[in-house]
């Protein structure tokens, strides 16, 4: 049987994405090899959103490129948001890539690999905006831990933010229909899954278009009645549409982990208007009061864009006192990436890229001192922690995750004492860094309990 190799570069939905495109091509007869030196077929599902991610993606075409060209036979494919937003040019500039997929025909696929295509005749994809929302019973080859998976509930954006280019690459936000997530959901249980993140480009705006309408927070609850699941996590909630209802089903269901992932993405109310984003750091400011009124204990992580158009060291400096203010748990902090076809590409005022640079690291060091302090509170506490692997020092510590941090982009808990991945155990935490925590295991944590403690 031929092996295809598959490299998923970006965010947990391309991901997702890759998860799917990994089903369809082992439906079709095709084996996954580890390594592309072991695979006929290639393929790379890339990411455009911002420049640094595009380099990432052409600099891995470039190299499977020179992989091909050592070896007859072998195929490349380039998928994902670069060739849905560049088809037609890569076209052109990349010979070495046989076939092109976009973020709206990837379950083509295998019919593509099937059939003999000349060069010439490549086919980009088609071109402007599209997505694709799998069949239920659509296969899916996790890439991630077998006991944590992404879930994605809706695809597209109707937002018109200024930096963003993915409603141009993903189109318009359309929701998946309820039961074919809860149906995916408790296929994953029954694999094993025992943390389920939820991921979208706009997660609050679920289910406002579909017949009857429905909603994100009714979605959470079909969820929780699925057996098994320990926790469900929100990534990406766009903040007019944090509704009340949202919230108080967050602080009701026990299932449902009190975190929220919310991008800011800035607080000066000049910048926020330019972004074309919320109405001013003060309706922000009454957002985050609201949401820590109705769920006392909830862990907040957001992100902010330093260097827009038309940022002054004044508009920064209000963005520092914000979050000086706010004392999010987790923050992260990206330069404005100017991007052709969206609004803000002709703005004048485009700050220098050292300026943006300085403020970045201005930002971070900030938020630093934030999370060193709320860490230092944790110590003496007992927490439920996830234990995920062994921890890549070498010793006999455990890599594990609380409630609180989210796979991949915030902290860990490194953990001495006995426990498998994916098992939950009480621990007590002993010390505390920037981002990390260390504890040792007072207990297991049966499947039936539930440890309640605030991060």
């Amino acid at each position: 049987m031929p092996k295809v190799h598959l490299l998923s570069l970006g965010c947990p939905k391309n991901l997702v994405d890759s998860e799917v495109m990994l089903g369809a091509l082992t439906r079709a007869g095709y084996q996954i090899a580890m390594a592309p030196e072991d695979a006929q077929v290639m393929v790379i599902n890339t990411c455009a959103f911002i420049k640094a991610a595009k380099k990432e993606s052409i600099d891995a075409i470039l190299q499977a490129a020179q992989l091909k060209r050592r070896s007859a036979g072998r195929r490349l494919v380039v998928a994902g948001c670069l060739a849905q937003r560049y088809g037609e040019q890569l076209r052109k500039l990349l010979p070495e890539v046989d076939i092109f997929v976009g973020t709206g025909n990837f379950l083509d696929l295998p019919d593509l690999l099937r059939a003999s295509e000349l060069p010439e005749e490549r086919l980009a994809p088609y071109p402007g905006a599209a997505h694709l929302l799998p069949p239920p019973d659509a296969p899916r080859i996790a890439a991630t831990s077998f006991f944590s998976a992404y879930l994605k509930v809706s695809e597209g954006c109707n937002h018109k933010c200024a930096f963003c280019i993915i409603p141009k690459i993903r189109g318009a936000h359309e929701s998946r229909p309820p039961a074919a997530i809860v149906q995916e959901a408790a296929a994953m249980v029954e694999r094993g899954v025992r943390e389920l993140n939820l991921i979208a480009q706009d997660l609050t705006a679920y289910g406002r278009d579909l017949n009857p309408p429905s909603s994100l927070a009714a979605l959470l609850r079909a969820l929780a009645r699925i057996d098994n699941i320990r926790w469900i996590r929100l990534l990406y909630c766009y903040p007019n549409f944090v509704t009340d209802e949202l919230l108080d089903t967050v602080a009701e269901l026990p299932q449902v982990v009190k975190y929220i992932d919310m991008p800011l993405q800035h607080a000066d109310d000049a910048i926020l208007r330019a972004m074309r984003r919320e109405r001013s750091g003060a309706a922000l400011e009454r957002l985050l009061d609201r949401i820590r009124t109705r769920i006392p204990d909830i862990t907040l992580r957001t992100s902010f864009i330093v260097g827009f158009p038309g940022e002054t060291e004044a508009a920064f400096e209000r963005l520092l006192a914000f979050v000086r203010r706010q004392r999010f748990d987790r923050v992260g902090v990206f330069t404005y990436s100017r991007e052709e076809n969206t609004a803000a590409y002709d703005l004048p005022d485009q700050v220098p890229a050292r300026v943006m640079r300085a403020r970045r690291a201005r930002l971070m060091e900030t938020q630093a001192e934030v999370s060193l302090q709320r860490n230092r509170r944790m110590v003496g506490r007992e927490v439920e922690v996830m234990v995920e692997d062994y921890a890549a020092d070498g010793g006999r510590r455990l890599r594990g995750r609380l409630a609180g941090q989210a796979p991949e982009i915030d902290g860990m808990v490194l953990v001495r004492g006995e426990a498998e991945p994916g098992e939950f155990v009480r621990a007590r935490v002993e010390r505390a860094f920037t981002y990390d925590l260390h504890a040792r295991v007072v207990d297991t944590i049966e499947s039936a309990e539930r440890l309640a403690f605030h991060a």
